[in-house]
């Protein structure tokens, strides 16, 4: 048996047949795959934007019109495209950006991306101890003076960026730098920090 054609499967998926339609989004799943590869969403992971880009397809195979002088895999291509770019720009969206940009203080369970000292320093729950709060306020002053006589000045700002919530690549931007210099100056960091509290 041939194998049947964009086309055909289309018009057997309009008369309601799942295998038909099954088959096509098989087709056409790697399509969408190198698609989404190509982008990047901000606090997605590429399985989101591969979703994205099945939603374009879906809408490309609901809308697509035999009539028209493109072919169903040109349709596909523009639909899952647009779908994928569509989902980039609202999430990069001015009203998104305190979801977008927001720096926990509390992931210690993502490694390299957080200082850890910070999740030391985060209190869990509210401070209701006097006591407590004058000894963290000591703390974060030695640890202030620490951090004065052991980076150098590219760490601190560097770090500074970082905690006033800028990405890696934000960072690299507005310093100039390669974003391998910017990761390097925070690793650095990172150690000094861990020294301080051993």
């Amino acid at each position: 048996m041939s194998t049947p054609s964009d086309e055909q499967l289309l018009s057997r998926i309009k008369a309601g047949d799942t295998d038909a339609e099954r088959l096509l989004y098989e087709r056409y799943k790697q399509l969408v795959r190198s698609r989404a590869h190509s982008y990047f969403l901000i606090g997605a992971d590429h399985e989101d934007l591969v979703q994205e880009g099945m939603i374009g397809l879906y809408k490309a195979v609901c809308e697509y019109d035999a009539d028209k002088a493109a072919s169903f895999k040109s349709f596909a291509e523009l639909c899952v495209t647009r779908q994928i770019l569509s989902a980039i720009k609202s999430a990069t969206r001015k009203k998104h950006a305190p979801l977008n940009n927001y720096v926990s203080l509390n992931r210690s369970d993502m490694p390299d991306s957080e200082l850890p000292l910070l999740d030391a320093l985060h209190a869990q729950g509210s401070i209701a101890d006097p006591e407590d709060v004058v000894i963290g306020r000591e703390n974060f002053e030695r640890i202030v003076q620490y951090l004065e006589t052991v980076l150098s000045p590219m760490e601190r700002r560097v770090l500074n960026l970082y905690l006033s919530g800028y990405s890696y690549p934000q960072i690299a931007a507005r310093m100039k730098k390669p974003l391998k210099s910017i990761d390097n100056a925070m690793q650095r960091v990172k150690r000094k920090l861990e020294a301080f509290k051993n």
